[in-house]
């Protein structure tokens, strides 16, 4: 969804002539797959945060051009709010020193953003939602000023015909219709990125989906919507919601959702692209001029570029990617399930948690998907979502267990172990799994110190929910930009 799209009046003969260049792309990489063309050396890693911009009270900043042409960065992007912003990370080897300078280039990119931020009056915050957005934040007006978020929009609501409704439980249940997909902006994610050989792809895919829950209830940071205390990482349910092309009707009759966690374990990337092609019809019906086969036939390799953007419009939480870089093909699983923040130093605690413990669980010779359920897998990122650190969630040979114990009993020494094989530089190992350590034994995420703060707040103040919301906000950038992981952060404004 990176690519830009010129705005466009779409036919049924685009859609016919798109769903055959899909299908064309599809039968040209399952070519590629068969001859091999993936090799490669070493896999690389890749990150993008996802930012909000507020203004000096904390309230969301509709700012997001500005503050590009004051960045002038390529790496930086819009997203889909102008509130929002994305940095995307070069990739790198990881092992020896990279672990050290991804987290030095990740701050001093941020900080640079931020001084060119504050010239136009705002600052970044990296959040899984802002919670002093309002819902008059969430029009249509608001989309960034981009043809591929119009187009995006409106291509929703004509699949769906209808408006979006937003409903989610928790201590202060959430019930709202919208007319545009703009509330998904609210969802601000950090995406981690790792290449894999064709023949090893379906391994990581599944150990990736089988720790997700895990991975959510360590990270939730994402507790209030619109003011509503709802799930530790309403992102979670928000976003499934926000993007909904099924109206009631179609959910009834099993339409697979374009947010989805998927139904099956895989064993092959082609599994993934293949679902893609036969159950999802076509968002941005774009068509190249590219024919994939002579380019294949006549020794190149081709973009698929309808392939990916088609992909591109199917969020999957752990999501296959094919890039061609340097003129050579690649493959990657691009883990989506986190919120961003509260800190760099969480955020690569998170990469490191996770490109460990997938290292190990990718090769056991008995592999933890063939010991449980898609369906568990499922669930536990829900119950992750909906009570993070507080969550029970299943794991073969323990039972369901509260996730903390699950990490510290089980995954972390994984994780160690995961490090190890890359090649991370033992204090760094420690530094970054000690912060994950330090919040299992400390009870304490993003999102509880948010939740924490909010009520010592109102007992102060008393119950004026917006205020108390800027109040916290106020006071997380404040820590977020000292670097020090949120479980040490000091609950109060």
């Amino acid at each position: 969804m990176g690519r830009d799209v010129s705005a466009a009046t779409i036919s049924g003969m685009d859609r016919r002539r798109y769903r055959e260049k899909v299908r064309r792309d599809l039968d040209v990489l399952a070519r590629m797959l068969g001859e091999s063309q993936f090799d490669f050396e070493r896999p690389h890693i890749g990150l993008e945060i996802e930012l909000n911009l507020i203004d000096a009270a904390g309230d969301p900043l509709m700012r997001n051009a500005d503050v590009l042409k004051a960045i002038a960065d390529p790496a930086w992007d819009t997203e889909l709010g102008q509130f929002n912003l994305e940095i995307n990370i070069p990739p790198r080897e990881l092992g020896g020193d990279n672990t050290h300078e991804l987290e030095q280039e990740v701050r001093d990119h941020l900080s640079h953003a931020d001084a060119c931020a504050g010239e136009v009056g705002a600052e970044l915050v990296t959040i899984g939602i802002l919670p002093t957005l309002r819902r008059a934040d969430i029009g249509e007006e608001t989309l960034s000023a981009n043809n591929r978020y119009k187009l995006l929009n409106d291509e929703i609501f004509a699949a769906r015909g209808e408006e979006i409704r937003i409903a989610i439980d928790g201590p202060e249940p959430l019930r709202m219709h919208t007319g545009t997909i703009t509330a998904e902006a609210a969802c601000t994610s950090v995406q981690f990125h790792i290449q894999v050989s064709p023949d090893r792809f379906g391994a990581h895919w599944n150990a990736a989906q089988a720790i997700a829950g895990p991975q959510v209830a360590l990270a939730a940071n994402a507790p209030f919507l619109f003011g509503h205390r709802l799930w530790r990482e309403t992102r979670i349910p928000l976003f499934e919601q926000s993007t909904d092309t099924r109206p009631d009707e179609l959910k009834a009759q099993g339409v697979r959702p374009r947010v989805w966690f998927g139904e099956r374990w895989i064993t092959s990337v082609f599994d993934l692209f293949e679902e893609n092609t036969r159950f999802f019809p076509a968002l941005l019906p774009i068509c190249e001029e590219e024919d994939p086969e002579a380019v294949l036939d006549g020794g190149g390799i081709p973009e698929l570029p309808e392939l990916a953007l088609h992909n591109g419009t199917i969020y999957r939480w752990n999501r296959p990617i094919y890039a061609v870089v340097d003129g050579r093909p690649h493959l990657r699983v691009e883990n989506r399930v986190l919120p961003a923040g509260p800190t760099v130093a969480d955020t690569v605690a998170n990469g490191a948690f996770y490109y460990g413990l997938l290292r190990v669980l990718a090769e056991e010779e008995r592999p933890v998907w063939s010991r449980m359920s898609f369906a568990t897998a499922r669930e536990n990122l829900l119950r992750a979502a909906r009570d993070g650190i507080d969550a029970r969630l299943y794991w073969p040979g323990l039972g369901e267990v509260p996730a903390a114990e699950l990490v510290l009993r089980r995954l972390l020494p994984l994780a160690h172990e995961g490090l190890d094989r890359w090649g991370v530089e033992p204090s760094r190992r420690d530094r970054l799994l000690g912060i994950i350590e330090g919040r299992c034994l400390a009870g304490r995420t993003g999102a509880d110190w948010q939740i924490a703060t909010v009520e010592a707040i109102e007992d102060r103040v008393g119950p004026r929910r917006p205020d108390a919301l800027r109040e916290m906000v106020r006071s997380y950038v404040g820590h977020m930009n000292t670097n020090e992981p949120v479980h040490t952060w000091p609950i109060g404004p």
